[in-house]
């Protein structure tokens, strides 16, 4: 199938190179010789105007992209009303072939450009023609004849535009009326308006020859207008950092990729990659080397890619990728086998040499979802997953996928649970090993929810954590935990109890205080209260996590890390012994 278009292709580019070709040579042999009689200062003047506009045309924004506007159609239809229809179209072919040759396009481009404008400008002639029975003199400008140049511009223009969409439209595999209306809408308003110019280049000519500087001033403007608004979009598309696009541009790239993949039934890969301990270098180094080390990943990653793919920086220290025009999935994991290799090569920057290495997630276009925003999102799931991986990249996985719309409804029932009350504490007994004898309890959280039943801590305790609600959670869990303590020692069971606590609340220097008011309304001991938390919660941030717990110790909370050997030992009871726990995840019996 892909050969058979192929062929189709070249068989298309050959006709039409074939056909305006055999035009032109018509039309040279036909009536070539009658072209020196045109020689003239006016006539080189737009010969020189024609050839400048086609070796430097104007650059003006398209999407993403660059379009080229050449203004060498004002002045050969400005050779079109005043000379004829073969000086037009000998002039405008010779100058698309010279800059095509300058330019080093391939041989068929150059014969395809030349046979287009001979269509295209042959047509426009022949409808002039027609019309007003061209001669030599000039035509009498009045409302039939421009309304005849308008016509003949619109043939040249819409056949200029055509028979190009449709080599494109095959090349890209796009559908062809789509594309040839963006195409009639992007070049309406500019080809339109230089075809529009040239009735008043041929007046200003024929009336003198002083005034064709003057129409030099207007095409200057539109060439410094149109470098300023390329200048522009381009600074909206793009990193002001790294130079490549920015997320903006990398959202429209990806949704671009999905709806060719969706027409000619290929896959799309969307990755991202964050580098791994980039904060330690601003932290360390300074902004000013992780700046030089943010502009090396993107020659890096495009060094390994095909011209086609995207990168974009995202943000920060996260990269985006778009694979379009992917087989299988080991296409893409070959590639991110070349970026993660590249990624941990070391970067020299200035005088330091740094090893830099990055997580990559994936996700696939149709497997894990049918849009740009769904693929980033799931993207973004497999980075996180990939950051605890030896491979450095981890594929999105669904049941790995922790962030589907259910969770997160979860966390607004979780707020109101947390208000109202409604989640329960269970007591796990922590025994003392040398005496097998009871030194009291661990506090065990559980979320018995009215529809999904019962939610197990490792659930919903990351969401709380994540949002915020980690706060009121845990102040429940602990003044219930002491109301519980309380009635213990009413019983005469002089047992404590043992609250687990999250990076977030030894963060919080309000927390402290909390726990005093509790056990002043209880009536506790300090000692009876022991707070458990990870070694990977103090060292997240040492200075504050040492400054809340100071506090707590001084008051005579117990403490303790990772494997509940308190931070100063102290018995169950008075003395000060270690004690051992069993950290369960379901409610004990």
């Amino acid at each position: 199938m892909r050969r058979f278009k192929l062929q189709f292709i070249h068989g298309y580019c050959g006709t039409v190179a074939a056909v305006g070709l055999a035009l032109l040579g018509f039309l040279l042999v036909s009536e070539g010789a009658d072209i020196r009689q045109h020689l003239s200062w006016v006539f080189l003047i737009f010969a020189a105007f024609v050839g400048f506009g086609e070796l430097y045309p104007l650059r003006i924004p398209r999407g993403d992209a660059e379009g080229a506007i050449t203004t060498s159609t004002t002045f050969a239809f400005a050779i079109l009303l005043a000379f004829g229809t073969t000086p037009a179209v000998l002039i405008l072919a010779l100058a698309s072939a010279i800059a095509d040759i300058i330019d080093r396009r391939a041989w068929w481009k150059v014969a395809f450009n030349i046979a287009q404008y001979t269509l295209a400008m042959s047509a426009a002639g022949l409808v002039l023609n027609l019309q007003l029975h061209q001669t030599d003199e000039l035509p009498h400008f009045n409302v039939q004849t421009l309304l005849t140049i308008l016509a003949a511009g619109t043939v040249f223009f819409m056949l200029n535009v055509a028979i190009t969409a449709v080599a494109v439209a095959l090349i890209q595999h796009m559908p062809l009326l789509a594309f040839f209306r963006q195409d009639v809408l992007f070049h309406a308003s500019t080809t339109g308006a230089l075809v529009a110019i040239s009735p008043i280049v041929v007046v200003s000519a024929e009336h003198s020859l002083a005034l064709i500087p003057l129409i030099a001033v207007p095409m200057l403007i539109a060439y410094k207008t149109a470098s300023v608004s390329l200048e522009k979009e381009h600074q909206a598309l793009h990193d002001a950092l790294t130079g490549l696009p920015n997320r903006s541009l990398f959202h429209d790239r990806a949704q671009q990729a999905i709806l060719a993949a969706r027409r000619q039934r290929h896959g799309v890969a969307v990755m991202l990659v964050d580098l791994d301990r980039f904060k330690e270098v601003n932290d360390t180094l300074g902004h000013h080397v992780g700046d030089l080390l943010l502009k090396e990943i993107g020659p890096r990653l495009q060094g390994v890619l095909r011209e086609s793919d995207t990168v974009a920086r995202l943000g920060g220290d996260e990269f985006g990728v778009v694979l379009a025009d992917l087989a299988d999935q080991a296409e893409v994991e070959a590639v991110a086998e070349r970026i993660t290799a590249a990624l941990r090569r070391p970067i020299v920057t200035e005088t330091l040499r740094l090893d830099v290495e990055g997580s990559m997630g994936i996700a696939l276009y149709p497997d894990h979802g049918n849009d740009a925003d769904t693929l980033l999102q799931r993207a973004d799931v497999a980075m996180y997953i990939a950051k605890s991986t030896p491979d450095g990249y981890a594929t999105y996985r669904h049941d790995q996928d922790h962030y589907s719309p259910q969770r997160l409804g979860l966390v607004g029932d979780l707020r109101q649970a947390v208000a109202d009350g409604q989640l329960l504490v269970y007591y796990q007994p922590k025994i003392w090993l040398p005496s097998m004898t009871l030194a009291g309890f661990e506090a065990l959280a559980r979320w018995q929810h009215p529809d999904q039943g019962l939610i197990p801590p490792d659930e919903f305790v990351p969401l709380a954590e994540q949002t915020g609600i980690i706060k009121p959670l845990t102040l429940l869990v602990l003044e219930r935990s002491l109301r519980q303590c309380r009635r213990w020692h009413n019983a005469g069971h002089h047992v404590g109890v043992a609250v687990n606590l999250s990076a977030r609340t030894i963060h919080d220097p309000e927390f402290p205080s909390c726990v005093e008011r509790l056990l002043k309304a209880y009536q506790l001991d300090p000692r009876w209260l022991t707070l458990e938390l990870t070694e990977g919660t103090v060292m997240a941030d040492p200075a504050r996590s040492m400054e809340t717990l100071s506090r707590l110790q001084a008051m005579g909370v117990e403490l303790s890390i990772d494997d509940s050997t308190p931070v100063t030992p102290r018995s169950p009871t008075s003395s000060g012994s270690p004690t051992t726990s069993s950290r369960s995840t379901a409610p004990s019996s």
